[in-house]
């Protein structure tokens, strides 16, 4: 399992199997948030088993698939509301935690400045300057 801290709050990854779930119950995460699509890619598990597997650990679960490249203002907005609400910390996993990583940086962007945000993403492995404008607007918007 890669994880990449981007603070207290929230680590991101690349894809997670079943098995790491448990270790990550273990690490002290709270809320696994899923947002790649089932299916994305063959031989990675199925979003079915990831639930299953985070119930058994004892951890909260939320699937919001979104699709690689194409980040949606509703789904930065949801992502916003999940990690709001969620018991941290959050670990978020997609195919690379790109997109989980550019979610976050996203909706925190009415929170804090996005050159801040920037520098979290990239100290976790995320060179995530080509959002800076998005982040502005996000952060203009709320």
């Amino acid at each position: 399992m890669n994880l990449r801290k981007i603070d207290d709050d929230i680590t991101v990854a690349p894809q997670i199997q079943p098995e790491d779930i448990q270790i990550a119950a273990q690490l002290g995460f709270r809320t696994i948030v899923a947002n790649r699509p089932d299916f994305e890619e063959p031989g990675q598990p199925s979003m079915a088993d990831m639930e299953a597997a985070a119930n058994q650990a004892g951890l909260a679960w939320v699937y919001q698939p979104v699709q690689s490249g194409n980040i949606l203002d509703s789904d930065v907005d949801r992502f916003g509301e999940i990690f709001e609400q969620a018991e941290k910390p959050v670990l978020a996993f997609c195919r690379s935690g790109t997109r989980c990583c550019s979610l976050w940086a996203m909706s925190q962007s009415a929170k804090a400045p996005a050159d801040v945000l920037l520098i979290k993403a990239y100290q976790a492995g995320y060179d995530l300057n080509g959002l800076k404008p998005r982040m502005q607007y996000f952060a203009a918007r709320n």
